[in-house]
């Protein structure tokens, strides 16, 4: 399979590289370390067009293609994974499930200012007891007639508070399972909506990650997305485009990682001669090279399996199957080789080590990817 990026590919990749390492680096640490939204950033993330990159541009989009959004989540995630979870919730899960399965005066009035970067959009499925096992829904949509009635709890929920879209997944018949389920929008403002607290998390500090109660809040019957009981299936299919963009995050991390602890074992001296000239450091260095550049080949597979019109349920799990896992393990040799100074926050890796731990649990964790991947290749 051709990987050979266009021009128009290496100009995103460039613009985002600019854009983590000029704009997002300088203020990192202190905004992980405060726990604070990048506000002004992802302000500046919509006015460059990385908030709606796949929307078809009369959405307000830029029409791009799944690999240039790959290509700009992993030099975004490379200096600041906070961010990019914010700008992977709005394009794949927001953005991109409702340019797909809305309707027409949907995308005009929701996707359209989310694409531009004029609102941010949240994805509310995972409930206290709803998290892997996503068909136990227990936040309500009773059907009152012109409207529904939402009732229930939605927690771990990306953009929390400063989102202004929300789509929530919720149970209308419960006597009918999965195929009861209903994915409504919800504005901010509706009465009965109330943002929780926020949490406190060991990474991803920067992003808000907040629980969302919803007490007798009346949804319009314009607001459901597709017929009675897609809620679930809408999902489902939505993550598996979601899985793509964690995949690129992950991807992004490790690759944060090794690329400071390759230049940093250049410059640190050991025994009379700079690190990586030795044969300890040096084999590290091969191995985390080799196993990012593997993640990085399923991550361009999945996202090339979306573009030509393929099924990517299997491509996206296996990508973030093993993307995730890289991460996990090569910010951890990232610190190693940093040593001491790879303990303390002013040299980022021990940063991404944190950042890396999520991408093996959110937006399906290891063993439903492995659940994934198994159906698909064992289904008679």
């Amino acid at each position: 399979m051709n990987f050979e990026l266009t021009e128009e590919q290496k100009a995103v990749k460039e613009a985002a590289r600019d854009f983590a390492q000029n704009v997002l680096k300088p203020g990192v640490i202190d905004r992980d370390r405060e726990q604070r939204f990048p506000v002004e950033e992802m302000k500046q993330l919509g006015e460059l067009g990385f908030l709606g990159m796949m929307v078809d541009p009369k959405y307000g989009g830029g029409g791009m293609d799944t690999m240039s959004y790959v290509l700009a989540m992993e030099e975004i995630s490379k200096v600041d994974a906070s961010t990019s979870v914010c700008m992977s919730v709005n394009n794949s899960l927001v953005c991109w499930g409702l340019e797909k399965f809305g309707n027409e005066e949907q995308k005009v009035k929701f996707l359209t200012p989310l694409a531009k970067g004029e609102k941010i959009g949240a994805f509310c499925l995972s409930e206290p007891e709803a998290g892997s096992d996503a068909t136990s829904q227990r936040t309500t949509a009773i059907d009152m007639g012109d409207y529904y009635l939402v009732n229930g709890t939605k927690n771990w929920i990306t953009n929390g508070s400063t989102a202004s879209t929300y789509i929530v997944i919720a149970q209308t018949n419960a006597e009918l399972g999965h195929r009861g389920i209903n994915a409504l929008i919800i504005e901010r403002g509706m009465e009965g909506f109330i943002v929780g607290a926020k949490e406190d998390k060991l990474g991803i500090r920067g992003s808000d990650t907040h629980t969302l109660m919803f007490q007798d809040v009346k949804v319009p019957k314009a607001n459901r997305i597709g017929e009675d009981g897609f809620g679930f299936k809408f999902a489902m299919k939505t993550l598996s485009g979601g899985r793509i963009g964690i995949a690129a995050q992950a991807l992004g991390i490790a690759a944060g990682g090794f690329e400071l602890a390759a230049a940093y074992s250049k410059e640190r001296k050991a025994f009379g001669k700079e690190i990586y000239k030795h044969q300890a450091i040096a084999f590290k260095i091969a191995d985390m090279a080799t196993e990012i550049e593997a993640a990085r080949l399923l991550v361009y597979r999945a996202a090339a399996d979306k573009d030509a019109g393929r099924n990517f349920d299997q491509s996206s799990a296996m990508a973030k199957l093993y993307a995730s896992k890289v991460a996990m393990e090569q910010t951890v040799e990232a610190v190693q080789i940093h040593g001491g100074y790879g303990y303390v926050k002013e040299y980022h890796v021990e940063r991404l080590m944190r950042d890396a731990k999520i991408t093996q649990i959110y937006e399906g964790t290891t063993e439903v990817q492995k659940i994934v991947i198994s159906r698909n290749i064992l289904a008679d």
